[in-house]
């Protein structure tokens, strides 16, 4: 059996409306995997359903932001497609805003967005109710969980601890067949990277795009390592956090 396939496995993939969640569900259902895509924007999870090869997948319109009906809606998923093998957990925001004019609130919408929707689907992917065993969970960290970036501490800060909680989760969850690991990417070109390019001027975004020694990466290039994670092949792959990002930190 070629262990980089994802045959009879279900996976269901956070954010799959755009971006990396959308190329990530792409692939997974190129390598054989049945997928279910959840998100809040109905028409887009509408629109990456209608991009994958086959039709035995589904979708679910839930905002994961909605932590008291998560563990219900994880069990009424299963009820309805089965045990789950594996999650890309690809939801999450960004907030670019200076020091000076963070709040509070800031710091906890980006907390509860990035970190908290992670830990509480690792909390319910353990029960067996939800998921069949081995099962595995890959979160999407960043390069900035590591190098400084002015401007985007509150992202920085939970991309960080995505990278902390891996590494304590992958312990706790180890006896119970459950593998957990993280993908750090660099900048991608994705619809919320074009928004970002929007404020800044091309002197700037020149400068980003030659940070990266293989240039700006695609959703696709994140995709493949989120699936190889989730594939057979990282079988003995836990508590790990794989950088992809062109070449971006080694410079």
């Amino acid at each position: 059996m070629n262990p980089f396939l994802l045959q009879g496995k279900l996976i269901l993939v956070t954010g799959a409306s755009s971006g990396i969640g959308r190329a990530t569900a792409i692939l997974c259902a190129t390598l054989g995997a049945k997928v279910i895509l959840l998100g809040r924007n109905k028409a887009m999870l509408e629109e990456t359903l209608a991009a994958m090869q086959v039709n035995d997948h589904a979708l679910v319109q839930f905002d994961l932001l909605n932590f008291d009906g998560l563990a219900e809606k994880m069990q009424a998923i299963t009820s309805t497609y089965g045990l789950l093998t594996g999650v890309a957990h690809c939801a999450g925001i960004h907030m670019t805003k200076p020091l000076r004019m963070l709040n509070a609130g800031n710091i906890d919408d980006m907390v509860r967005a990035n970190v908290t929707t992670g830990i509480l689907l690792a909390k319910a992917l353990r029960l067996k109710s939800i998921s069949s065993r081995p099962a595995s969970i890959v979160f999407l960290s960043s390069v900035v969980a590591n190098v400084g970036q002015a401007a985007i501490v509150p992202y920085a800060l939970t991309k960080g601890a995505l990278v902390a909680a891996v590494k304590s989760l992958a312990i706790e969850l180890a006896p119970e067949g459950i593998m957990i690991n993280a993908v750090l990417p660099g900048v991608i070109d994705t619809p919320m990277t074009k928004k970002l390019f929007e404020k800044m001027g091309e002197a700037k975004i020149q400068a980003v795009k030659e940070a990266h020694a293989l240039g700006l990466g695609t959703p696709h290039d994140v995709a493949c390592s989120i699936v190889f994670l989730l594939s057979p092949a990282a079988r003995w792959i836990t508590g790990s956090c794989l950088t992809v990002d062109g070449g971006y930190t080694a410079i």
